[in-house]
């Protein structure tokens, strides 16, 4: 598992994908030992690997840890969805990242003659559709951000830069004084998922408030990061999060800082923006991704896009 790991690292593989390999691999070691004791990779089989799978349709969410120190610092279980069942996704990733273990181990370090993943499908889970937050139900989030506070106001530009630019929360809370161009409304995301540089754009509107920020910013601060802690140091996307699903619970919203990426998207094809641009702009590899991941809207988000482009709506006659 070292040398997985070793050899994820020098493809310079995200620190969120590296966690996951490495929380996946652990888990699974640790149930192939307390099982089957199996302690070689030479031993496992294909029938270990789908108890395994059934074994996590079973089991709740975090009654099992891959170290004791994590269970004494993170308490899972005071988290709500506590011993709830693993959705579809999550098996689905924990089984991606053991397969990827495997061809590793078989076809670029050939330390097994036998790949037990090779007759194992990929499960597809079923995707869930994007909920479209109402416009009032955005006003009413933002509406609990108290702005008379340092973090209050932070927390309600970044919600407002978000669902304006289409940024993932991580490329936001790592952005930097340099890299916002206010001559041509543009920011230059540099830390993004897939390692490209690109750009992404902001309204008047953001600008107006943007430049009302980084006054109020340095009056606190002299941190390089546009929206840091008070003590200047980057915000843990985990801390942004609890504050904005705590302002949509007090509103009966159910929102995260993914959603809002998703809205931005949906919403600037629901008002006429194009699949290309989008892909740009969101830092997919391929418009065809961007569409996989977007042509889930509901009838009544169909019938709104199509009421608008209808040919004879839209023919003087």
């Amino acid at each position: 598992m070292d040398n997985f790991m070793l050899y994820c690292s020098s493809k310079n593989l995200s620190q969120k994908t590296l966690r996951s390999y490495d929380q996946t691999l652990r888990l699974f070691i640790f149930y192939l030992d307390d099982q089957f004791q199996i302690t070689e990779v030479s031993k496992v089989k294909s029938a270990h690997i789908r108890h395994y799978i059934k074994y996590l349709r079973e089991r709740g969410k975090y009654t099992v840890v891959s170290s004791v120190i994590s269970k004494k610092v993170n308490h899972p279980d005071h988290r709500n969805d506590f011993n709830k069942p693993l959705s579809d996704t999550t098996v689905a990733n924990y089984l991606r990242n053991i397969k990827v273990f495997f061809n590793y181990l078989y076809s670029i370090e050939h330390e097994i003659k036998v790949n037990p993943v090779e007759s194992i499908k990929n499960i597809k889970p079923q995707r869930k559709q994007k909920t479209l937050l109402k416009t009032e139900e955005i006003v009413n989030v933002l509406k609990q951000f108290d702005v008379t506070t340092f973090h209050g106001y932070r927390n309600w530009i970044v919600t407002r830069l978000l669902l304006d630019t289409g940024l993932r929360i991580s490329e936001c809370l790592y952005l930097r004084h340099d890299q916002i161009d206010f001559k041509n409304k543009a920011i230059l995301v540099t830390n993004s998922k897939n390692k490209q540089e690109r750009y992404v754009y902001f309204s008047y509107r953001m600008s107006t408030d943007l430049k009302r920020w980084l006054q109020y910013h340095d009056r606190f601060s002299s941190s390089e990061y546009v929206f840091p802690t008070i003590r200047g140091t980057v915000l843990e996307i985990r801390n942004f999060e609890k504050s904005l699903r705590d302002a949509g619970r007090r509103v009966n919203v159910s929102i995260h800082p993914h959603q809002l990426r998703n809205n931005f998207a949906k919403y600037y094809l629901l008002n006429g923006g194009d699949w290309v641009t989008l892909s740009r702009i969101l830092g997919h590899s391929s418009v065809e991704v961007t569409q996989k991941a977007y042509l889930d809207f509901t009838d009544a988000e169909i019938s709104k896009k199509y009421q608008k482009h209808s040919p004879l709506s839209n023919l003087k006659v």
